[in-house]
């Protein structure tokens, strides 16, 4: 029997791959048990037990960013969490613990480290954040998803990806998807998302233009993000929810996209071929903008500046590129070229390699 520590947490993107790879642990022959590792507030508070997996919890603890009272006590704080991971860790007799970042893994890798249990990092977005980077240095193996990721030791898996994803590929889940979301499957479909939290410039950019896509006889499936303060809408080809649990549907009614940059929607966008103008979200390191560069330059998906999704970008730009069903055909095309379909399998194979190495 294998242990498994899977650590990460906040938001989809750390989350879905996080599970992906959980139920590609469990589809493997053999006894294996595995254990999250979250925080009370994200979304694995949520997801991780729907999806039948036990939740382990540790405060969320935000690196400190300037000197002031929190950061005095913020060592005693961390050095508590690293303790109480250390007894889940011997608690469940875990055998490896892999981290996706976030304020989980930062504890995670370090009481690994204490008992000599090996690690592996698998970094999500093309710039990693400070807790991989740090965890990185001494973690028995390094996944990135994107190929210029810099990370010592990095091996490029992809990002791990739902077997419900990956089976929007074949193509043949429009009909199905049309009906969940109550749209017609014959009308050209656009998916609008700005990730599980949602995106401010996005939803009020597609709110202004909604008569012009109507004009145009495209519907729109907006997914607002729960803060958006947005109730849920049907209006005739307009659809508006604030979540949803079902992306992998929302994906297969769609013929294009507008959203966000966050690693998991690039590669999901990727791996079922479905072109997209991505808006990369404009506040911290810029993550979002690399996340995107290899799709655009494969012309798999479009780049545009927050400050630029305008009302006048969909009349100008957005609407000539969505009534070209060529261009989008070889959008779509590229796009299913770049992307990885196996990111579990390879991630799996990795984590088990260090398995039998220990």
């Amino acid at each position: 029997m294998t242990n498994y520590l899977l650590a990460g947490g906040g938001t989809a993107g750390h989350v879905n791959p996080l599970l992906a790879l959980a139920d590609a642990i469990k589809a493997q022959p053999g006894k294996h048990n595995v254990y999250a590792l979250g925080t009370e507030e994200g979304l694995e508070k949520r997801l991780v037990p729907f999806r039948g997996y036990v939740l382990l919890t540790v405060p969320r603890l935000p690196m400190p960013r300037k000197p002031n009272r929190y950061a005095l006590t913020f060592p005693l704080k961390f050095k508590a969490s690293v303790d109480l991971v250390k007894r889940y860790l011997l608690e469940n007799k875990i055998d490896v613990v892999v981290g996706f970042g976030g304020y989980a893994s930062a504890p995670a890798y370090r009481a690994a480290k204490l008992l000599n249990i090996p690690y592996v990092v698998h970094e999500a977005n093309a710039l990693p954040g400070y807790a991989n980077k740090v965890g990185a240095k001494s973690a028995a193996a390094v996944a990135i998803t994107f190929s210029k990721t810099q990370l010592p030791k990095a091996v490029l898996t992809g990002m791990p990806l739902r077997q419900e994803v990956i089976a929007v590929a074949d193509g043949n889940l429009r009909k199905e998807a049309a009906k969940f979301f109550d749209l017609d499957p014959k009308l050209p479909t656009l998916l609008v998302t700005g990730g599980s939290l949602g995106a401010k410039r996005i939803n009020e950019t597609i709110e202004a233009s909604r008569k012009l896509f109507q004009a145009a006889g495209i519907q729109v499936l907006h997914i607002v993000g729960d803060r958006a303060g947005l109730a849920a809408l049907k209006d005739q080809d307009y659809r508006r929810i604030s979540y949803c649990d079902r992306m992998d549907l929302a994906l297969a009614a769609s013929d294009f996209a507008v959203a966000r940059a966050g690693a998991a929607t690039v590669s999901e966008f990727a791996a079922v071929g479905l072109p997209a103008v991505l808006v990369p979200y404009p506040v911290g390191n810029g993550e979002q903008r690399f996340n995107a560069e290899d799709l655009v330059e494969a012309g798999g998906a479009v780049l545009v500046d927050d400050a630029n999704f305008t009302p006048e970008y969909v009349s100008q730009t957005l609407l000539p590129l969505l009534s070209n069903p060529a261009k989008i055909k070889e959008m779509a095309e590229r796009s299913f070229r770049l992307g990885l379909r196996d990111g579990s399998k390879r991630l799996l194979a990795l984590v088990n390699a260090v398995i039998k190495s220990n």
